[in-house]
């Protein structure tokens, strides 16, 4: 798996990744003590606005981007939206009103929404094999795991030293740094678009092309399953530990230490799976299991067995398997389902539509675990995550191609489209990509 880093250019948008992701768990730690500092008790609604905000920012904001980010210098746009992102964290120490959080977080998090599937699209043309890709997906998703296990580490140690204003502080390093790095490697840019249309069609490509593609809609329903799940784990951890079980604030570290460790383990071990098993037959099995782990552990959570604390940990270990199972190979499914000029607006989709479940599974969690307790809590999640999988079995066709034999009987045999084929018959193999030629692909089905 490491021998992707052999790349130079990856390797530095490897390392701008790492180190910015402590930069952005050290900003959740701070602005939760800035919210405490300024709403005291009802620092929780201030979090849980800000974490809305944040989702809303995400969904809004990304397809905006994503429409036009294939027209704009990659590098330029890249460090241009760390820079944005280091300028609010800058600002954020001197917030003394809590509606002046929810401003900034609304811009920081836009910055990101700008930034994240900008960055990920750029990956698949800087490894354009998908064994290297593959790699790069298991890579990043090691990362994002290990920050969620030593960000919070990191900030218990810093806060015996400093104040948590200083926090901050960290989260603008981390912006700077990542920038550098990004200045400090050439970028193969984006193919130009010539898509001359208004603005909604500019907007709306990528989500066009991602709900007509029968693969991406499968992946839609995954992206609810794994929300449904994640929020689960998320948001009622806690409440599961500290509530039900009475157990130590250091046990709610533990539980969610072993969520992470099983999407660890998952991260190590799909790179070679997919070298030998499609994605489907991988993804929508793993949908499945969170689904029966989130029913299996509302049987037990229901039976006051004296296991429970051990019967949770093993649960949440398997939990997090499934999810880095479910989400890991998603950006195979977006390189391959779009042409090169079109990726920016796809991974903008994908960016949006993943955190529109969240947005809807969130306070799901939280709102129907404070009302009905955690064992229907789990039963409904459960049953939302296997409905999301089932969904993804209808949607995403067994047999689905990775190249459409097809005709163009209206094309000139001079046209650039079919280049290398058959141009007297027009007719010739094309990867499986919804585009401006093939507005809607007969199902495979």
């Amino acid at each position: 798996m490491l021998a992707i880093l052999a790349d130079r250019t990856y390797r530095h948008l490897f390392a701008a990744q790492v180190i910015a992701l402590p930069g952005t768990g050290l900003l959740t730690v701070a602005l939760a003590l800035l919210a405490y500092r300024l709403a005291g008790e009802d620092a929780g609604a201030v979090l849980g606005t800000a974490l809305a905000i944040k989702m809303v920012a995400y969904v809004a904001v990304a397809p905006v981007v994503g429409g036009y980010a294939g027209r704009l210098p990659r590098r330029a746009f890249l460090v241009a939206m760390d820079v944005v992102r280091a300028g609010i964290a800058v600002l954020l120490p001197f917030v003394t009103e809590v509606w002046q959080i929810y401003v900034l977080i609304f811009l920081l998090q836009s910055a990101s929404a700008a930034f994240t599937p900008t960055f990920q699209a750029t990956i698949p043309d800087v490894l354009p094999k998908e064994k290297d890709y593959t790699r790069a997906l298991s890579l990043s998703r090691l990362a994002y795991d290990l920050e969620n296990l030593l960000s919070p580490v990191l900030a218990a140690a810093l806060l015996t030293v400093i104040g948590f204003h200083w926090l901050f502080g960290g989260t603008v390093i981390g912006f700077l740094v990542s920038a550098m790095l990004v200045i400090s490697v050439r970028l193969p840019q984006a193919v130009r678009t010539d898509r001359a249309k208004g603005i909604y069609d500019n907007i709306t490509h990528g989500i066009r092309i991602y709900l007509a593609t029968p693969r991406l809609r499968g992946l839609l329903a995954l992206n609810l399953s794994a929300a449904a799940a994640g929020a689960m784990v998320i948001v009622n951890t806690v409440v599961l530990v500290r509530g039900v079980l009475d157990r130590s604030e250091g046990d709610v570290a533990l539980a969610l230490a072993c969520f992470g460790g099983g999407s660890m383990v998952a991260a190590l071990l799909l790179p070679r799976a997919l070298d030998r098993v499609p994605d489907r037959r991988v993804m929508i099995p793993a949908a499945g299991l969170l689904g029966l782990l989130l029913l299996g552990f509302a049987w037990f959570a229901n039976t006051d067995g004296s296991g429970l604390w051990l019967i949770l940990l093993a649960f949440w270990v398997l939990i997090g398997f499934g999810y880095s199972a479910v989400l890991t190979p998603s950006g195979r499914l977006l390189r391959r389902s779009a042409r090169a000029e079109d990726r920016p607006a796809v991974f903008a989709a994908q960016f949006a539509l993943s955190h529109a479940c969240w947005l809807v599974t969130y306070p799901l969690a939280g709102w129907l675990g404070a009302a009905a307790g955690a064992t229907v809590t789990l039963v409904v999640l459960g049953i939302l995550t296997l409905s999301g999988a089932g969904l993804a079995m209808r949607l995403w066709p067994a047999d689905d191609p990775e190249a459409i034999e097809h005709t163009h009987p209206d094309l000139d045999p001079g046209h650039p489209h079919l280049a290398g084929h058959d141009g007297a018959g027009r007719r010739h193999r094309h990867p499986y990509v919804i585009d401006d030629l093939h507005p809607a692909w007969p199902d495979p089905r």
